[in-house]
């Protein structure tokens, strides 16, 4: 094979001098997508793209079986309100996820199908918050993948639209007030307010009545708070108590406050401080037997459940009623206490992770003390826990595995049955899959864990293979169904999910190991995974290929850089690979407390010392590289992997291509199921053309 031909990309000879540091930026000019030369350098690339895709054997072998595989669809466990329930449920045929209602006479109704509001499935349905009494919907959507969502109301019973859109409210809660004549909720501030490149931050706490005009709304909080705080706002079911939850970006930490609605004003509440400047996250619920539930980090990395009373907010008067596991992770709790357990005084339940695999619990709801659990159909992942809020005896939750498609099941504490309540709507044949635990040793002793997927039991031969990883932002990655997964290991692959540090399997602490001046760690980790796969036998350095997207992708892009002989292919999808200007562009500016602000010359120097674009060497045979980009996204700009892109297409002294494959009117996000099939079959056969897995 001969050098791939790329188009051109001039380099400018571009150094500027950051904290004692002098910095490259050759491609500084790819940071302006409506820049005629950057929209040139994109098509050529568009271009370049669709001829190696077209040449990729297999790609609608796996765009079929992927669309096979999710024609399981998803069901998701119910929200209720009274005698009314909402869920989320997509059939086969469906391109998005629909809100569906069933109504106290049983009837099961349509409430939201983004389709039937924009036909180019490019609009979605971003997040939905029923009132108190079910009557009403808000709900929010946005267009192009863009996430900039617009917040309506809707009249659940004939389905018209009684209110909005109010706009700027990308990642607002809705806190209905009872009655449903108004509601709190977060909004940004008009953009002739701050400053140009602060338009995505400035969030505030507003007043909303219903009818009335979004810029008359009462301000409630924010004012003088850091601009990139994002607001956790409730209302209990009885109205009587808000909370409003703070946290500056994206810092595994915030401030929160109560405040008694039936002693001050709705527009001015008097907000009673629970916990401010600590170095934790904490939420708090007061239950309907007057106790405030305080859900925590602190002092307790893995997570507690402690309870006080509103009148005595201050730590000392925290009381465990749950207390820290020494092994697993508390993820979430449900209080069933209907009039059917008054003999017995109440049910809780809590749910966790015991490395990344799902459990339940059943807990004496006065004590706290343990009382059995709840059985689970397979090792897999447990979510949506939760009661009917007004009370009650009965909980839902969703579980799926790695082989399972997603299933909802109701536990109901008269008898401590659990049962289930509803399974995805499609039937679907799904292959034989192997699931093995490892436990492996990184570069400084700690031990971390990974699932390896696979046809067989015991590692027969090396076999092609993707390492998949994000480790960041206290995400856990836990079992879950997934089609092209399912795809890759029916063709003969071998599939692997590292729990690296900088997520949440193992609590806390193992973000806080993997965050700021410690990120290289996850790095390591993500290496030895690799080496620990090709030492077990499952595959070689020629047959693996690494994937991750957004700090995932960052993942995968400073593991090419840091050891390109390590692996034979890279999917690198809405990636951030520029550390050192990443706070100028998108969200980037609410993440420096995960990464690090090139501002600060010590922070810089942490960031320097991985940024994926800043270690390209030339001279160097890279892996074969994808990048995936999308057009909409307004969370990781698509200039990373642009920029990225032609300094690997520059430096590669080697034959494996570095390609770029941009999609339009999506972002970061949510996505139609036709534009779903269409990447992962893309990625998928990328990898398989140079890891060497032969496709039917």
């Amino acid at each position: 094979m001969t050098r791939q031909a790329y188009p051109d990309a001039h380099r400018l000879d571009l150094v500027e001098q950051l904290h004692g540091h002098r910095v490259s930026d050759p491609y500084r000019w790819l940071e302006d997508a409506q820049a005629p030369q950057t929209e040139q350098w994109s098509a050529a690339q568009d271009a370049l793209f669709e001829d190696a895709a077209s040449a990729m054997p297999g790609r609608d072998h796996l765009a079929d079986r992927v669309a096979a595989l999710l024609g399981a669809g998803v069901v998701g466990a119910p929200s209720w309100r009274g005698d009314r329930q909402f869920f989320m449920r997509r059939t086969a045929e469906q391109e998005h996820a629909v809100l569906m209602t069933v109504d106290p006479d049983g009837a099961e109704r349509v409430l939201i199908d983004p389709m039937a509001i924009d036909p180019t499935g490019a609009t979605t349905l971003d997040s939905w918050q029923p009132a108190k009494e079910g009557d009403l919907l808000a709900y929010q959507l946005s267009a192009g993948g863009t996430e900039e969502s617009e917040l309506f109301v809707m009249e659940v019973a004939t389905g018209r639209q009684v209110d909005g859109p109010i706009d700027r409210t990308r990642y607002s809660p809705v806190a209905w007030l009872p009655g449903g004549a108004a509601y709190y909720y977060v909004r940004r501030l008009a953009p002739d307010l701050v400053p140009a490149d602060e338009v995505q931050h400035h969030r505030r706490v507003w007043l909303h009545r219903l009818g009335t005009d979004p810029d008359s709304d009462v301000l409630v909080f924010g004012d003088g708070q850091d601009m990139t705080n994002y607001y956790g706002v409730t209302v209990s079911m009885d109205g009587r108590w808000l909370t409003i939850g703070a946290a500056p970006g994206t810092a595994p930490r915030n401030d929160l406050w109560l405040a008694d609605l039936t002693s001050s004003p709705l527009e001015s509440p008097d907000l009673q401080v629970v916990q401010q400047d600590v170095d934790a996250s904490t939420s708090l619920h007061v239950g309907r037997d007057g106790r405030a539930y305080l859900f925590t980090d602190r002092d307790s990395p893995r997570n507690r459940l402690a309870v006080t009373t509103p009148d005595e907010l201050g730590y000392q008067s925290w009381t465990d009623l749950v207390p820290e596991s020494d092994e697993a992770v508390l993820e979430g709790y449900a209080i069933l206490d209907g009039p059917q357990l008054a003999e017995r005084g109440g049910v809780l339940l809590c749910a966790w992770t015991r490395h990344a695999v799902g459990e339940v619990t059943v807990h004496d709801l006065a004590t706290g003390a343990r009382t059995g659990t709840v059985p689970l159909p397979g090792l897999g992942s447990v979510s949506g826990l939760a009661e009917r809020p007004e009370g009650g005896h009965e909980a839902w939750f969703a579980y799926t595995d790695h082989v399972t498609p997603s299933s909802v099941y109701r536990y109901d504490a008269t008898d401590g049955t659990t049962t289930l309540w509803a399974t995805a709507p499609g039937t679907v044949d799904v292959p034989e899959v192997h699931a093995r635990h490892v436990e492996y040793t990184s570069t400084d002793g700690t031990t971390v864990r990974m699932v390896v997927l696979s046809p067989t039991k015991e590692p027969d031969q090396p076999r092609p293979a993707v390492l998949y990883g994000y480790g960041g932002f206290g995400v856990p990655l836990t079992p879950g169904y997934s089609a092209g997964v399912l795809s890759w290991v029916e063709a003969g692959g071998v599939y692997a999910v590292a729990n690296l540090r900088g997520g949440s399997e193992e609590g806390e602490s193992w973000h806080r190991a993997g965050m700021r001046q410690n990120k290289q760690n996850v790095f390591d980790d993500f290496h030895a995974a690799a080496q620990r796969l090709v030492a077990d036998g499952w595959t070689t350095p020629t047959q693996l290929a690494i994937s991750g997207g957004s700090n995932g992708g960052l993942l995968v892009g400073a593991a090419l850089t840091q050891r390109p002989e390590l692996y034979a292919a890279v999917v690198c999808s809405a990636p951030l690979l520029d550390m050192v200007r990443y706070e100028r562009f998108g969200l980037g500016a609410t993440w420096n407390d995960e990464y690090g602000t090139a501002e600060d010359p010590e922070e810089l120097g942490w960031l320097l010392g991985y940024s994926p674009y800043h270690h390209v060497r030339e001279g160097v045979d890279y892996p074969a590289t994808l990048f995936t980009v999308f057009d909409g996204d307004t969370r990781v700009d698509p200039l990373h992997a642009r920029k990225m892109c032609a300094a690997l297409q520059h430096a590669t002294a080697g034959t494996r291509p570095v390609l770029l494959r941009r999609e339009r009117d999506v972002g970061h996000g949510a996505r139609a199921l036709s534009r779903t099939i269409a990447l992962t079959a893309d990625t998928l056969a990328f990898a398989a053309r140079w890891t060497g897995l032969e496709l039917g």
